[in-house]
Parts: C-alpha cells; sequence; structure tokens
C-alpha cells in the first residue's frame, strides 16, 4: 500500500508542476510502441493475436543498454492462415449489406512468436494503441473492442488476464484448457472451440473402446497439458484404465524430454495418449525419429493430429496409424482464392500508401514465399472457429449500435468492451455453411470433434482420414460413432493392437490383483469347485445354484450328479446278486423241508414255526430290493416298514423255537405241566402278539413323520445324493431298538439251553445265528452313521443279507445236511437218543 500512495503522491507531484508551468498534461508511452504485423483502421476495430512464427530469440541482457527487439522466426503457415482467415470475414463483413451494413471494421493483428514474453507485449499493444503520446487525458477507451486470439492455452490465459480488468472480450479459436472456463477469474473470455473437459473424456472413451487397458501419457507441461491430462487421468480411472506413466515437458526443457524418451523405451504399454500442444509434440517426434523408437499407437489431441508442421519424411514411421480428435474443417467459401490473390494484391497495395498489412517488407520475406501455396487451405480446420469469432463480434457489434436494415447502424454509439461482452453472451446466429454459433454457460463452443487416422495415401502422402465423429450434445450412447474397419494401425495392420498389462483372463478365472501394483495388473486364478465365470476379464466368480456344480472349464453351472444306489451299477447288481441267492437258498430249504416234512427231524424241530421263518426269511432277502433304485414317495416308507417287520417276523419266530426247546426240556421233568401252556396256539399267538407291536410302530412312524426322499447336497458339493430321510429318527430307532431286543431276549434264552442233549438240541444253533444276528447289526450303527451317500444304503443292505444269510445257514444248515447227506440219522431213535451234548 506504501508503494502506491508513493506512486500517486509522484504523479500528482508532476501534474502539479506541469500546470505551474503552463503545459497541457499528457499521457506518454514509455519504450517503443508494439507495432502491429497486419492492420487496417476502421470505424470499430478487432485486434488479433496469432503464433504467426514459432520460435523467438532473446537478445543479450546487460542490464546496461536499452535490449535491442526480439527477433522471430520459423513461419508457422497454419497460425499465417488463421490470420488471413480473420482479415478474409472483416472484409467480408465490410461488403455485406446486412451485417454492420455502414460501419467498417478494422483490424490489429500481433505475432507473439509462440512466446508468453510476447503475449503480454501484444495485449499492452492492443490495448494502448501504437500513438507515442496522447494529449490531455487518457481517455481509457482500449484501442481494440475484441480480441481474437490466441492459439494456445498459456499465452491465451496470459492475454485474459491482462485484459480481463478493462473487460475487453478474448474470443479463442483453439485454447481448449478446461481453466478457462472459471467464469470468475476469466468473465470477459470466450472461445469458438469447446474445452478439454469434453476431449479429455471421449479420449479415455476412445482408449476403453478398443480395450486398451495399459497406456503411457505424455503432457505438454503449460495450463494446457496439465489441465487436460489431469481431466483424462480422472476419466481413465473411471472407464477402469491404466495408465503406466505421466511424463510432461516444456519446449524449452531438452533435458526433460530425454527422460520422457528413456521412459517410453523401458515401459510395456504400446499406446501413448499425447496432451501435447503441436510444437512440443514435433519436439517429441523428432527424438522418437531419432532413437527409431516405432511401432507405438498414439491417440492424439485436436493440437496436433492434424497439424501439417509435423508431416515429415520420417514421422509417419513413429506416427502412421495414430488416433486423435481434431475439430471439423473450416469449408469457408472463397477463402482458398483470397490468400492467393486478393491478400497480396491487398497488402502490396497498402505497403505503396503506408497502410500496410504487412510492417516490414525486408523482415518478413518468409511470408512473401508462401503468397501463391494454399494446398493446406482444404485441411484448415482451425480457421472455421476464427470465422465463427469474428462473426460473433461482428453480430454483437450489431446489436450495441442498433442497426437496421434500411437505416443502418447509429455510428454515434460509443461501443465500450463491456457492452460486447455482455452481448457476446447473447449472440445466437448461423453462418452461411449451416454451422449455429451461440456460447454455453462457460463461454465455450459446443463439443464436436471428428475422429481421424494418419494413413498413407494412394501417392504416398499423409493423409488424416476421417473414421468417426464425437458430439458431446447427442444423447449418451450416440455421442461416440467409430468406423474401426477404416482404421489403420501402425505398421499397416488392420487388426486393433494389444496393450495391456496382463493377458485377459478367460471364463472360468477371475482376475486377483498384483500387490503394490495398478488395477489392471493381476493374476488369472481358476474360479473354485462350484463357481463360475462365464465372461472374460471377470472380477469375480459366481456361485452356482444349490442344484447346479460348476463345469471343468468352470465357465457353465450344470446340473448336479444324482447319485442313489441304482440296479445297474456294479455295487447294485452284486447286492441283487446276493439277495437273490439268498432268496434261492431260502427255497430250497423250504422245499426241501417240505418234501421232508414228515420225516422225525422236521417235525421235531416245530415244522410250523420252522416253515414260518423260511417264509420270513424270504421276505427279509426280498426287503433288501426296495433299498436300490431311485428313492420314491412310497419307496421309503416301504423299505424301512418291510425291513423293521419282516425282521421281527423272523426274530419272533426264532424266538419261539427257542422257547419250544426249552419248554421241551423242562417238560420231561417229573411233574412238569408246561407244555400246555405252550403249545402250537400259543406259539402262532405269540409270533403275531410280538410282529403286532412292530406294526403298530411302524403305523405311527408312517402316519406322525414318515421317511421321504430327500436331496442330500451337504456331503458333497459336486453331487447330490438322493437319500431317504428318516423322517422321525424316533420311529426308526424305536424298530431298531424293538428289533434288538427282540434278538438279545432270544440269545440269552438260547445261550442258556445250549448245554440240552445234543441230538434234540436246536438251542446251540440259534446261539450262534443270533450271536452274528448281533455282531452284524451292532457293526452295521458306526458304519451307517459314517458311510456317505449310497454306500449308506448298501450297508444296510449288506446288513439285511448278512444276518439272514446267518440265520439260514445256523438253523436250517445242520439240519439240511442230515436230510441230504446223513438220512440214516434222520430217525426218531437217534433223535431220542442219550448222547452227551458237546458244550459251546
Amino acid at each position: 500500500m506504501s508503494l502506491v500512495v508513493l506512486v500517486g503522491c509522484f504523479f500528482l507531484g508532476l501534474f502539479g508542476a506541469f500546470r505551474a508551468e503552463g503545459k497541457s498534461p499528457f499521457c506518454e508511452i514509455l519504450g517503443s510502441p508494439e507495432l502491429p504485423l497486419l492492420s487496417k483502421e476502421g470505424d470499430v476495430t478487432i485486434g488479433g493475436a496469432f503464433s504467426i512464427h514459432s520460435k523467438i530469440t532473446q537478445p543479450p541482457l546487460s542490464f546496461t543498454d536499452t535490449p535491442t527487439r526480439l527477433t522471430c522466426s520459423s513461419l508457422n503457415l497454419r497460425e499465417f492462415r488463421f490470420a488471413q482467415t480473420m482479415i478474409f470475414a472483416i472484409e467480408e463483413i465490410n461488403r455485406s449489406d446486412f451485417l454492420l451494413p455502414n460501419v467498417s471494421i478494422g483490424y490489429r493483428i500481433y505475432d507473439n512468436c509462440g512466446s508468453t514474453l510476447s503475449s503480454i507485449r501484444a495485449a499492452m499493444a492492443l490495448m494502448n494503441g501504437e500513438e507515442w503520446t496522447e494529449e490531455e487525458t487518457c481517455s481509457g477507451q482500449s484501442a481494440v473492442h475484441a480480441i481474437i486470439g490466441e492459439s494456445e492455452s498459456s499465452s491465451t490465459i496470459v492475454l485474459s488476464r491482462t485484459t480481463g480488468p478493462f473487460k475487453i472480450p478474448v474470443i479463442s479459436h483453439s485454447a481448449t484448457c478446461e481453466c478457462l472456463s472459471n467464469r470468475q477469474e476469466f468473465p470477459s473470455f470466450f472461445r469458438t472451440i469447446a474445452s478439454d473437459l469434453y476431449q479429455s473424456r471421449a479420449l479415455a472413451q476412445l482408449v476403453k473402446h478398443f480395450g486398451w487397458s495399459w497406456v503411457g501419457a505424455i503432457n505438454s507441461d503449460s495450463d494446457y497439458g496439465n489441465s487436460g491430462m489431469a481431466i483424462f487421468l480422472a476419466a481413465a480411472q473411471e472407464e477402469g484404465v491404466c495408465v503406466e506413466y505421466t511424463e510432461k515437458f516444456h519446449r524449452t526443457e531438452p533435458e526433460k524430454l530425454k527422460k520422457v524418451i528413456e521412459v517410453i523405451r523401458r515401459s510395456t504399454a504400446r499406446v501413448i495418449v499425447g496432451f501435447l500442444a503441436h510444437v512440443e509434440m514435433n519436439n517429441l517426434l523428432e527424438q522418437l525419429s531419432l532413437h527409431n523408437i516405432t511401432g507405438l499407437q498414439f491417440i492424439g489431441v485436436e493440437a496436433w493430429i492434424t497439424a501439417d508442421s509435423l508431416i515429415t519424411p520420417t514421422s509417419f514411421s513413429v506416427l502412421g496409424g495414430s488416433l486423435g480428435f481434431a475439430v471439423q474443417k473450416a469449408n469457408i467459401s472463397g477463402f482458398a482464392d483470397f490468400v492467393i490473390k486478393e491478400f497480396w494484391e491487398t497488402a502490396f497495395q497498402s505497403i505503396r500508401t503506408n497502410r500496410s498489412y504487412v510492417t516490414s517488407y525486408e523482415e518478413n520475406l518468409d511470408l512473401i514465399e508462401i503468397k501463391d501455396y494454399n494446398d493446406d487451405v482444404a485441411e484448415l480446420r482451425y480457421s472455421g472457429n476464427i470465422y465463427k469469432a469474428v462473426y460473433a463480434v461482428a453480430h454483437s457489434l450489431h446489436s450495441i449500435m442498433k442497426c437496421k436494415d434500411n437505416e443502418g447502424c447509429d455510428k454515434t454509439v460509443r461501443v465500450s468492451p463491456w457492452q460486447v461482452v455482455e452481448s457476446l453472451k447473447q449472440v445466437n446466429f448461423t453462418i452461411k455453411n449451416g454451422d449455429q454459433v451461440w456460447f454455453e454457460g462457460t463461454g465455450a463452443a459446443v463439443a464436436r470433434y471428428e475422429v481421424v487416422n494418419w494413413q498413407l495415401g494412394s501417392d504416398g502422402s499423409v493423409q488424416f482420414k476421417p473414421v468417426g465423429h464425437y458430439d458431446a450434445s447427442l444423447p449418451p450412447g450416440q455421442k461416440f460413432v467409430l468406423r474401426t474397419e477404416a482404421i489403420i494401425w501402425p505398421g499397416g495392420n488392420t487388426e486393433v493392437p494389444v496393450s495391456v498389462c496382463c493377458e485377459r483372463c478367460l471364463p472360468g478365472t477371475h482376475k486377483v490383483l498384483q500387490k503394490g501394483k495398478p488395477i489392471c495388473c493381476y493374476d488369472c486364478v481358476p474360479c473354485a469347485d462350484g463357481e463360475i465365470s462365464n465372461t472374460t476379464d471377470s472380477n469375480d466368480c459366481t456361485k452356482c445354484p444349490e442344484e447346479y456344480w460348476s463345469n471343468q472349464n468352470r465357465d457353465t453351472c450344470i446340473l448336479k450328479t444324482v447319485e442313489f444306489l441304482s440296479f445297474t451299477e456294479v455295487m447294485g447288481k452284486v447286492l441283487v446278486f446276493f439277495a437273490l441267492f439268498g432268496e434261492l437258498l431260502t427255497l430250497l430249504v423250504a422245499i426241501l423241508f417240505w418234501i421232508n416234512k414228515d420225516t422225525p427231524l422236521v417235525r421235531a424241530n416245530n415244522s410250523e414255526l420252522s416253515f414260518l421263518l423260511l417264509f420270513s426269511l424270504t421276505l427279509c432277502f426280498l426287503c433288501s430290493l426296495t433299498f436300490i433304485g431311485r428313492p420314491s414317495e412310497w419307496s421309503c416308507m416301504l423299505r424301512h416298514t418291510a425291513f423293521g417287520i419282516t425282521f421281527v417276523l423272523c426274530i419272533s419266530c426264532v424266538l419261539g423255537k427257542t422257547i419250544v426247546v426249552v419248554m421241551a426240556f423242562r417238560a420231561t421233568l417229573p411233574g412238569s405241566n408246561v407244555m400246555k401252556w405252550f403249545g402250537p396256539a400259543q406259539q402262532r399267538l405269540s409270533v403275531l402278539a410280538f410282529t403286532l407291536i412292530q406294526v403298530v410302530i411302524c403305523i405311527l412312524w408312517l402316519t406322525i413323520n414318515p421317511p421321504f426322499p430327500f436331496k442330500n447336497m451337504k456331503h458333497y458339493k459336486e453331487k447330490i445324493i438322493l437319500e431317504c430321510a428318516l423322517g422321525s429318527p424316533i420311529g426308526f430307532w424305536a424298530v431298531f431298538v424293538y428289533i434288538g431286543l427282540l434278538a438279545i431276549l432270544c440269545f440269552i434264552l438260547a445261550f442258556l439251553a445250549r448245554k440240552l442233549p445234543d441230538n434234540f438240541n436246536e438251542a446251540k444253533f440259534i446261539t450262534f445265528s443270533m450271536l452274528i444276528f448281533c455282531a452284524v447289526w451292532i457293526t452295521f450303527i458306526p458304519a451307517y452313521v459314517s458311510s456317505p451317500g449310497k454306500f449308506t444304503v448298501a450297508v444296510e443292505i449288506f446288513a439285511i443279507l448278512a444276518s439272514s444269510a446267518g440265520l439260514l445257514f445256523c438253523i436250517f444248515a445242520p439240519k439240511c445236511f442230515i436230510i441230504v447227506l446223513k438220512p440214516e440219522l434222520n430217525t426218531k431213535k437217534h433223535l431220542m437218543g442219550k448222547a452227551q451234548s458237546k458244550s459251546l
């Protein structure tokens, strides 16, 4: 603040001194004025700032003498065309009878030589004019009413910040930095090109479209490059694209450029997104050509993808096949003739009349050399944006000056730059080629790009062939249109190049991130059993439904194998064979006993109970077959109840025979009258009673909670065990325990009668049979509980067959032996013999 006060006091002192001396106050430019490269007087004036030369030579600074003027070199033809376009549009408007009919537009165009320093000088010159002094006081009126430019975002930012406090509108044709959308910082900035916000997001979508998940990124170390790259990186992350490296350099930093080249050489990414100004891209291209780095897929931005300056004899080997977004072609009728005829005729005439377009003929001979060249005009793109910008200013002035068709414009209206700013916000018109021009809330135009591909033409020339377009104004899903078949990739290939950190995970596998690396670097891990992935690059595996299981490739869920003991498998056939064999033996024994039913041996062993026992054994062998085959509701109820009832019938018969043996020997004791209490009627009644108890238990079981078919999916994950669930475990164990009690009672009675006379004694055979029976079923319990799946059923069938066979062989084999092989022993005399009993 103190400095401001001192400066203020100093100027007040000077003002008082001049007044005291009687001299008129005046404003004076310190140093020499900055002269425009091209200029013309008019009622209103539009300024222009372009990098017509791309290199600047700074004079040596001794700090003892006034520095000499900056010298520019290396003509940039594209920028020169921008200046010509601006002049063409102004001349066209000046000839118009409808737009500013009686007002002439002048222009002042400056060459900033690609330097920020020159941009500041140009901005000050555009505001101040070129007069050395102004009589009286400063008017505060800018020398121009609007400024067209600049081409690069960094220079445009400098220009906008310099002119912003004076509310002078700046309209850029190619400054795309999103930072310029800040209306608080740049309230008087407009542009006829879209912000990089759209282009950067479109770049990420383009990369994603071709499946490039592993890319490199290089940007200019400037407002344009840094802002655009930041937006691209955020959009790429949203799209799932990983960036292997992000490097930046400035055109004045050759050492950083060498580092960038080394990073590219070492990288594995085959796709590079270059968010570069055309000058930095040209520097990068030179180094890539020098180091013979070719075969990379470059994705470019509008700043360089269609820059003619990049076309050199060696550039196509590096950039051939590049894809990128470009501004649509200008298509300005009459402009091609203007640049080779009218412009130069007027320029030379103006030199002779000292109102020149060209400041110094000698200093700008490089411009004169291209006066007959216009081959590049057909490919001009940004020129259309400049054309629109000039017309936007003209329409704003037309509105401010209250122009009418018949009366013309009111020239007495004093046009201020801030009025132009406000009027520009309202413009909405259509130029002669049909494009509509208006500015959105941020002062930018709607984002529309062509997608171009570097290709070789039939004559060997490099062509920027359109292969699609992007329009941000269209609904989602329609913004991007690509003709992939028209694209030629690096090296002349027609197949899309691959750029991934890791190979794609095939169906049946899923991605597992590698520790410490980006999300695009992963290992492909097979899905676990019971899980699948049927898409490429799946992040997770999907669990199959409960009744399904994964196939061998883990890419499809298939129905689980349903397992049950069937008649067709080997184990089922073996069990059926033994069941039928046991059934056959039982029938043979029954037939043998029937044939010899009147013999003493058969009669002495209670033939009625023997035949009933043989019948029950027949049912036991047959009931084992109910356990084989696909379980159903009826088979589940039948198998357990048939097993329980037939075995109780069998054990009841054995128990009856045991009681008969015991009673028979007790009846031989003097005064014993036991047999009358356990005659044939009582024997039948006891068998019936024991069996009816089991029948009642089974009826209760089936009524309350019967067995049912059940799909067991817990024992095995890959298959379903179709089994009969018990329903009520209490019912099952009640049936089983009841059989066991009868068997134990029978065993005890037979064991007590084991020492009775051999010839008459059946008890020891019953003892052996019960011992086998109990041993089988006691062993059955742990085997039944621990056996999985169909083996549980097989164990149960084996127990039924083994216990049935044990009863058949132990009780009936000795008798069959005597009947068939020792018939001489089948006599009453022998059976009544007093042979000494053998102990067990």
